[in-house]
């Protein structure tokens, strides 16, 4: 089992969350580097973004880290051996 980064950008202001995107690229061992990967990202994301669009649209992170079986010998990215 690994544990895969989902990171969701949302508006305080209109309630919607873009897409998600989840890192199947990136499995992680435990939860600790999983949270750790997520603070980082969300962090980075924000910075990129920028405090004026950051103020204009509400735009807030978050994420989660979601344990799933693992198949790193899968290589059609369209099924990279994930599952639920």
């Amino acid at each position: 089992m690994k544990f895969f980064l989902t990171i969701y950008l949302c508006s305080f202001y209109n309630g919607v969350c873009l897409t998600p995107h989840t890192f199947y690229d990136e499995p992680h061992d435990d939860i600790y580097s999983c949270l750790l990967s997520g603070y980082e990202k969300s962090i980075n994301k924000t910075k990129e973004i920028g405090r004026v669009e950051i103020n204009k649209h509400g735009i807030y992170s978050r994420f989660s880290c979601d344990e799933k079986k693992f198949n790193k010998e899968k290589k059609d990215t369209k099924e990279l051996g994930v599952e639920s």
